[in-house]
């Protein structure tokens, strides 16, 4: 019973050790969207410039072209839509992200909030929680967002 169990869990929310490295980073990719899409919708309001402000993101991180970037968008907004936390999301990240790259991601965050210049209270809310479950010091949130105003 308990072996069963852990199959369950193991084949449909671990990545395998021998999962090739491409389905891993596009995995990454997927995760890093979602969050950020989440960023776009969180305060119930779609501005374009955080719609192009992702996909600008999207393109300089991980360098994909404007199709590629797309797709992306397209499959981690359904990726959304189905999610019920963010866990999945950032234990994917947490798992194969250096600290510097979560710090990077969270700052991410903070420009595409700032997109339409200004800060909502559930947006303020939304990084900092996906900085917490990214472990990601307060020191490097703060300075995080201070860079993302000052840029």
């Amino acid at each position: 019973m308990i072996l069963r169990i852990k199959q369950f869990f193991e084949s449909r929310l671990l990545i395998q050790e021998v999962e090739p490295q491409n389905e891993i980073d596009h995995k990454l990719k997927m995760s890093c969207a979602v969050l950020m899409l989440e960023m776009v919708h969180v305060d119930g309001e779609l501005h374009e410039n955080e719609a192009q402000k992702i996909r600008h993101l999207l393109q300089r991180q991980f360098d994909i072209n404007e199709t590629e970037t797309e797709e992306i968008l397209a499959i981690a907004h359904e990726e959304k839509t189905s999610a019920t936390d963010y866990y999945q999301f950032t234990k994917l990240i947490n798992q194969h992200y250096s600290q510097q790259q979560k710090i990077t991601l969270v700052e991410h965050l903070w420009h595409i909030a700032y997109a339409d210049d200004s800060i909502d209270k559930f947006e303020e809310h939304l990084v900092r929680r996906l900085a917490d479950l990214l472990h990601v010091p307060h020191r490097h949130f703060i300075q995080s967002k201070h860079r993302a105003v000052d840029s």
